[in-house]
């Protein structure tokens, strides 16, 4: 039986709650922004508030995607979603996703207006309408490809210099949130079959999703890896080399192994984006 919320004392309900923000895609997305913040030019200061921006928007879009998906969640019995299992309640969700968001909005702005715009705009936005609705057409990569893309403009436009990234870093990164995106629904196909939702990878099945995911990562490391330009390091060739690994992993992999391999290829393209 699910454990009531009222109940549950308050370390327990804390925990319940970071499990309920999705914090492996949080995680990551979080780590990419400090990582994009250090290659882009970012002081410690600038760094540390534009990350903390990211990981506060984050965490709105973890959050909401589980209280938006909390029936469907219990109908296809869920253990991994506390809310679901009636360990949080969803007013207790509902008000941290209002500190979360309001932190973001604050934090977005101390950022620059340009940086907040992007930000809330097309990142923070595009996580909320892949929620809301967008996840169950065949636009669900949609979303992703819009806020991986944005990442780093949000970055570069929070950043001493204020300017633009280049178009190949964009590009690198809205390649790589659809092959994240695909690979994240791997494991939840079945049970998305059962509850009506209707998006890219459950139309693509899953015996397509696991070549056509890897083969756009490695897309992306390739832009990543040659697109600025000039003589590539050593270094950059290794990295793309481990991509291929990292795809290979994805696509013999089960479970969640998939989606942690594309974060792998994902942290490698921005260490590659450093190097360069």
């Amino acid at each position: 039986m699910p454990t009531e919320p009222a109940s549950a004392p308050p370390r327990a309900r804390v925990a319940a709650l970071v499990r309920s923000c999705h914090p492996g895609p949080t995680g990551a997305v979080t780590v990419l922004t400090a990582l994009l913040a250090a290659a882009l030019g970012h002081g410690l200061r600038s760094g540390l508030v534009v990350t903390a921006a990211v990981f506060a928007g984050q965490l709105t879009i973890g959050w909401s995607n589980d209280l938006i998906d909390a029936a469907r969640d219990r109908a296809v019995a869920r253990t991994d979603k506390p809310l679901a299992r009636g360990e949080l309640s969803e007013a207790l969700v509902r008000g941290a996703i209002g500190v979360a968001g309001v932190a973001c909005l604050v934090l977005s702005f101390a950022c620059g207006w340009r940086s907040a715009v992007i930000h809330l705009g097309l990142g923070v936005a595009a996580g909320w309408a892949y929620n809301l609705g967008l996840k169950r057409t065949v636009w669900s990569a949609l979303p992703y490809a819009v806020a991986f893309g944005a990442l780093p403009a949000v970055v570069s436009l929070a950043s001493p210099g204020r300017s633009l990234p280049p178009a190949w870093m964009v590009a690198t990164g809205a390649v790589l949130g659809v092959g994240a995106h695909l690979l994240n629904a791997l494991p939840d196909l079945a049970d998305d079959a059962m509850t009506g939702v209707r998006g890219l990878p459950q139309r693509l099945g899953a015996a397509r999703v696991r070549v056509v995911a890897p083969v756009v990562l490695l897309a992306g490391s390739v832009v990543a890896t040659l697109g600025p330009g000039g003589v590539v390091p050593v270094a950059a060739w290794i990295g793309l080399a481990g991509c291929a690994v990292l795809a290979a992993v994805a696509v013999t992999g089960r479970g969640r192994g998939p989606f942690a391999a594309a974060i792998g290829i994902a942290l490698v393209d921005v260490a590659v984006l450093v190097l360069r």
